[in-house]
């Protein structure tokens, strides 16, 4: 199905603003709101579209081979450029705005490498819902003239994930992901180290059945956040040991069970109130 074949108002605002555009560099991440927004825009803009991701540490290995699984499934051009984390201002010393510095660096190559392929605009993915928590990154983008269709078009996670089940897209029901640095709260160091420990201890409750998880790192005890509806399978006894061996495996001292389960952003409960409007 074609992004035409869909009705709604918020589907012609944004399916106008890409027409008027004429050509768009999407940064892809594989992640629900920007494959949405890269599939709708090929579909109007053809080849005239372009994906681009930047690669890090703290990034997973999988969702780098969706980047590529998608693109070659949709013929759609795609280029994926290294990022070494230790170049990003701050990124490792890991503070309350990380995030800002983070976006504001690769947004600021993607960008480059954007007008170096001939491409006027870059967007990305974020929608109305990105605005009811502390996200510094989006500070780096409007600094940066990043565009925002999905949220310019008043877009929701939901409607997004229904259109995309309209459209037959394989992220309508996919987990809600956040980059790997996210899972280390603010002021503790960040190392390729620690987010390979993460990236493994979720691989491992991946490979278990977990649908939506986290592993947060305090130090070197996991704290680890699944819905309270899979609770009982985190406790089943093979499932317990297997996580406690194959844990302490990697490192980790300690391996907890979040009683609250997850949340996305739950590392941001710490800050203050006045922090969270920058």
């Amino acid at each position: 199905m074609n992004i035409r074949d869909l009705k709604g108002d918020k589907i012609d605002r944004l399916t106008s603003q890409l027409e008027g555009l004429g050509s768009l560099a999407v940064a892809f991440s594989a992640g629900v709101d920007s494959t949405f927004l890269l599939k709708t825009a090929h579909d109007i803009l053809g080849d005239s579209c372009l994906a681009l991701t930047a690669c890090a540490a703290f990034q997973t290995a999988k969702e780098r081979q969706e980047v590529r699984d998608f693109c070659q499934k949709e013929g759609i051009r795609s280029i994926q450029f290294p990022v070494d984390t230790e170049t990003i201002p701050h990124f490792t010393d890991n503070p309350e705005n990380r995030c800002y510095y983070c976006k504001h660096t690769i947004f600021e190559k993607m960008f480059a490498l954007a007008r170096q392929e001939g491409f006027v605009h870059l967007a990305e993915g974020s929608n109305t819902d990105d605005m009811s928590d502390y996200r510094p990154g989006l500070k780096a983008i409007g600094e940066l003239g990043i565009l925002s269709p999905l949220r310019d078009a008043g877009l929701s996670k939901e409607e997004i994930r229904a259109y995309s089940k309209a459209l037959g897209l394989p992220t309508w029901n996919k987990p809600s992901f956040a980059c790997l640095a996210s899972r280390i709260p603010y002021g503790n160091r960040i190392s390729k180290e620690k987010l390979a420990m993460i990236e493994e201890a979720e691989k491992l409750l991946a490979g278990l059945g977990f649908y939506q998880y986290r592993v947060r790192l305090h130090d070197k005890m996991a704290r680890i956040e699944v819905d309270p509806s899979e609770f009982p399978r985190l406790l089943e006894d093979g499932n317990r040991q297997r996580i406690l061996l194959d844990f302490r495996r990697l490192g980790f001292s300690y391996i907890t069970m979040d009683l609250q389960g997850f949340r996305s952003g739950s590392l941001n409960e710490q800050l203050e109130k006045n922090i969270k409007h920058f």
